[in-house]
């Protein structure tokens, strides 16, 4: 017999099986010797009062074992002689896409313009150790995107847009731990990530899928409004229907696409900065407690959302127990992101804070700076005028302006320009910084005086709400760190609402975090899945 039942326990009950099949007996009033096994389902932790609570549900079982697996397996079958799609990207959107063209009997064919998800990872450390960045390999691009060395976090809000319990459990069949079909807000960890996707790229070749690295795409092949295929600059041609995943810092594509007239159009982004607190400070904050979070909790996380002057001000890809990384994908760039291991034990927490932008936020935004910038990332001078709200590329400009005045500030190298959250409330400079997680190091810097207004002031009055939400929070322990830009993608590559085709172009699909369609890991998941189905129905 199974029976299922809604709890509301302590946090060490929780944590512990026995502990939990006793208070099974005695608050439900189960026979000690029926009861064989207990099974969380779901599990989030409430932390509004000052007594923590854990909510489960939870399934028991009653003179019997658990029979089934505790996720769902999806069956992958050969596809080899089947039709071809190109799947441009190897992050999660270009990925799930590849399996789920499998599952469909389609033969995907990745082209990833990174390195695999190993081999990535020496050139991350160059950019901590030597302060270099491959511009082909880095924390944007490679094997698994961006979310492979930056956090791996699993939550979504669109859970509207297809099966999110689908996607994680494909992350599972491929060595994810269960906790993540169980946890309000899973979360694979960095450190754990890797291994993953590797098994995921395995099953694709298994398969007979190809994947092929260090390999970019150059140019699409456009015939009669209809995709041939694509160039590469291995000299390759690959042939079929194209699902274009590259991911939100394909910046080049971007630049392809509008210089040959394929329609994007400017898209709302956030930028601002990453704030770092002690791990124990936010803690003791969000659980109510001068001890923290004792045993038996996890690092705590927070959320913070408020308008501000007509734009929203929030907070953005929490990373509890974390690290500040370098996440350039170029030269003369800085750009911070946040990551955490699967323990999220560091010293530190850290979660982007940034302001709502509109195309049209930047009409009133003349600074001559802005031309030169955009003029030294090799665009010609027709896309440098600032008559930035009719440009589809735009938002694009503004990411590489902030980006390219953050490196200045920051000695031309990947030390980042950082300030006391209090000072920059007051529009003083910290003449010291507190210990950070970010490797490559932190430079004292006018955050308030160099960052535009329209954001500095933006973010002032909304660290100034916050810290009277959450007393604690607004304090000179925590460092501002420059710049956060990659929040999502500054383009959005128009697509057909039924068909996900380019708007005019057939055969194309544009999709994920990169296209202007997805924010994070498993929503560019889903919405690979929904583009393997549509380049399906395309081939009929």
């Amino acid at each position: 017999m199974i029976q299922e039942y809604q709890l509301r326990v302590l946090p060490e009950v929780a944590a512990n099986e026995q502990r939990l099949k006793e208070y099974l007996i005695h608050e439900k009033g189960l026979n000690a010797r029926e009861i064989t096994a207990a099974r969380i389902l779901k599990r989030s932790i409430d932390a509004r009062q000052r007594t923590i609570y854990i909510n489960l549900n939870v399934r028991a079982y009653l003179n019997e074992m658990p029979k089934e697996d505790e996720y769902q397996h999806t069956l992958y079958n050969n596809v080899e002689g089947k039709p071809q799609v190109v799947v441009v990207g190897a992050g999660p959107g270009g990925l799930f896409a590849a399996l789920r063209l499998i599952e469909l009997g389609l033969r995907p064919v990745i082209v990833e313009r990174g390195k695999d998800v190993r081999e990535r990872k020496k050139d991350l450390a160059q950019i901590s150790r030597q302060q270099l960045v491959n511009p082909e390999s880095n924390y944007s691009f490679g094997e698994g995107g961006a979310g492979a060395y930056s956090d791996g976090k699993l939550y979504t809000r669109s859970k509207k847009r297809g099966n999110v319990d689908k996607i994680l459990n494909v992350f599972c069949q491929h060595g994810a731990s269960t906790s993540i079909l169980v946890d309000a807000h899973p979360h694979i960890g960095t450190d754990k990530l890797p291994r993953v996707i590797e098994n995921m790229r395995n099953t694709i070749i298994q398969c007979g899928g190809e994947v092929h690295f260090e390999t970019r795409m150059d140019a699409l092949l456009i015939e009669k409004d209809e995709i041939k295929g694509i160039e590469t600059n291995t000299g390759k041609t690959f042939l079929g229907p194209v699902i274009l995943a590259t991911g939100h810092s394909a910046r080049d594509v971007y630049r392809w696409l509008a210089a040959n007239n394929v329609e994007i159009e400017a898209k709302g982004i956030a930028v601002g900065v990453r704030l770092e607190h002690p791990a124990t400070l936010i803690d003791q904050i969000q659980y109510h407690n001068r001890n923290g979070r004792g045993k038996y909790l996890p690092a705590a996380e927070y959320s913070f959302v408020n308008q501000v002057d007509g734009r929203g001000v929030y907070s953005f890809c929490m990373c509890p127990g974390g690290f500040v990384v370098p996440a350039a994908s170029g030269p003369e760039q800085i750009v911070v992101n946040g990551m955490s291991p699967s323990n999220r034990g560091s010293r530190w927490s850290n979660s982007g804070m940034v302001v709502e932008l509109r195309p049209e936020d930047l009409e009133q935004f003349t600074i001559d700076n802005l031309q030169f910038t955009i003029a030294m990332q090799h665009d010609s001078a027709a896309n440098c005028q600032l008559s930035t709200a009719n440009s589809p590329l735009s938002m694009m400009h503004f990411q590489e302006y902030l980006e390219y005045l953050c490196w200045q500030q920051g000695n031309m190298k990947q030390t980042a320009p950082a300030q006391r959250m209090v000072d920059f409330t007051k529009k003083k400079l910290s003449y010291d910084l507190p210990e950070t997680s970010y490797a490559p190091g932190l430079v004292s810097s006018p955050l308030h005086f160099w960052m535009p207004s329209f954001i500095a002031e933006r973010l002032s009055k909304g660290f100034q709400l916050f810290g009277k939400y959450s007393r604690g929070l607004l304090t000179n322990e925590a460092t501002m760190i420059g710049v956060e830009t990659r929040t999502s993608a500054p383009v959005r590559i128009t697509r057909d609402k039924e068909t996900l085709q380019h708007v005019r172009i057939k055969g194309l699909f544009p999709c994920g975090e990169g296209a202007g369609y997805a924010g994070g890991i498993v929503s560019a998941g889903i919405d690979g899945e929904r583009c393997a189905e549509a380049a399906k129905a395309f081939l009929g």
